[in-house]
């Protein structure tokens, strides 16, 4: 009844066009079939899709080897940006029922065989948070929990200073970047694998730093999954 309520006085709008939305739906029906999925042959390290069956690793992955187990992401950046940008920036927090939902129909299998004992957000600086009122990764793991029966753990790891946007910097000015920028928020840790959840992959700079943190804390297996995915963005 509360659900309903808040659709009539708030109506949710379609997490792509930002239109509203017919009520108790999460996104336009027209919509739903532009979305990119990210497609096999896919890198085998962080999952981007590869433009040959004979590869089994994109550039990125080639450079450089990750901290990070395995990962995976469900749309193709380039298509969905203006939507994470209004998710984020412009407070469409309705988008997480949708974006969580789908992460979870589409990524299940993969996710279920990772046997993960929690998801872990990607933490915001807590300034930055309280700026934009929420943290959008802690909304997309809240809804995949839920839908996946995993629990969510976002205080294992805390962001202890504010790192400049990294979608301008290169390879090296990110891992500087994020030089100590996270550490454990909880002592004693009983995890042996988890998932980390962000809503945009890029080099992998955020995931690594996060997963060494939490493989000096005494976890085994770190992997992640992200909303969106794309090449040197």
């Amino acid at each position: 009844m509360i659900e309903r309520i808040l659709d009539y006085v708030y109506p949710r709008r379609c997490p792509v066009c930002d239109e509203v939305v017919p009520r108790g739906g999460l996104i336009c029906a027209p919509c739903k079939e532009t979305l990119q999925y990210v497609e096999e042959p896919r890198c085998f390290s962080c999952g981007k899709t590869l433009l040959s069956e004979d590869e089994e690793m994109c550039d990125d992955c080639k450079d450089g080897r990750h901290i990070y187990r395995k990962g995976l992401a469900l749309y193709e950046y380039p298509a969905i940006s203006k939507s994470i940008y209004r998710f984020k920036y412009q407070g469409r927090c309705e988008y997480a029922d949708f974006f969580g939902k789908d992460m979870a129909k589409h990524l299940r299998r993969e996710i279920k065989q990772w046997k993960a004992q929690a998801l872990v957000p990607v933490p915001l600086y807590a300034a930055k948070e309280r700026k934009r009122g929420f943290n959008q990764a802690e909304l997309l793991a809240n809804v995949l929990g839920r839908e996946l029966g995993i629990p969510v753990e976002k205080n294992l790891i805390i962001r202890r200073k504010h790192t400049v946007p990294m979608k301008n910097l290169d390879a090296a000015m990110r891992q500087i970047n994020l030089k100590k920028a996270f550490l454990m928020g909880q002592d004693d840790v009983k995890l042996k694998r988890v998932i980390i959840v962000d809503d945009i992959y890029t080099t992998g700079s955020t995931i690594d730093a996060m997963a060494g943190v939490l493989l000096a804390a005494g976890i085994e297996e770190v992997y992640f999954v992200a909303l969106s995915i794309g090449n040197g963005i």
